[in-house]
C-alpha cells in the first residue's frame, strides 16, 4: 500500500472526500539530481497543494487529517490502462492501416497508416474511458482513506 498523508478539505455526499497532499519529489536525495531533468521541473513547480478524490471509508470531516493509501497493484494496472492500452491502439492501429492500404502503389500508404494510427488511438482512449467508468468506485483503483492522523493541541498547561 503507497501512503500519503493529507488534509480534508471538502466532504461530497456521494461518499467521496478531497483530500489535499502536499506534491512532494524524491530528488533530494537522488545522487544525479543536477544532471536529472525531474529535478529541474521540481525545483520549477515547487511544493503545491495536490486536491485528491478519495473514498471516504471511515467518515471523516472537512479538517481532519488523515492517511490517504492506493495498493500497488492498483495503481499499477491504472497506469497500464492509462499508456499502455492508447499506445498499443496506435501502434496496432499503424500497421493495420499499413497492411489494409498495401495495395501495391504508394501513393497513399502513408495516409492509410496515419488513419490506421488515430483509429487505434481513438479505439484505445474509447476503451480507457470506459474503464474509467467502471473502476470509479472499485478500491483496488481508488485512494482511500486509510486513518486519521492524531493532533495533539497545546493547552498551555504542559510542563517545561
Amino acid at each position: 500500500m503507497i501512503e500519503e498523508d493529507g488534509q480534508v478539505v471538502k466532504v461530497e455526499n456521494d461518499g467521496f472526500v478531497w483530500v489535499e497532499t502536499l506534491r512532494q519529489s524524491t530528488c533530494g536525495a537522488c545522487a544525479v539530481r543536477q544532471g536529472c531533468g525531474t529535478s529541474a521541473l521540481a525545483s520549477v513547480l515547487g511544493q503545491r497543494q495536490a486536491p485528491v478524490r478519495v473514498i471516504n471509508s471511515i467518515g471523516v470531516a472537512a479538517g481532519d487529517r488523515v492517511v490517504i493509501g492506493i495498493s500497488e497493484s492498483g495503481l499499477l494496472r491504472g497506469s497500464l490502462a492509462v499508456y499502455a492500452v492508447p499506445l498499443a491502439g496506435l501502434f496496432i492501429g499503424a500497421l493495420a492501416g499499413h497492411y489494409l492500404g498495401d495495395t501495391g502503389t504508394q501513393r497513399f500508404a502513408d495516409l492509410w497508416d496515419l488513419l490506421g494510427a488515430a483509429a487505434g488511438f481513438t479505439a484505445g482512449l474509447a476503451w480507457l474511458n470506459r474503464f474509467s467508468r467502471a473502476t470509479l468506485r472499485d478500491g483496488r483503483y481508488q485512494p482511500v482513506i486509510l486513518r486519521r492522523q492524531i493532533t495533539i493541541r497545546p493547552t498551555g498547561h504542559e510542563i517545561p
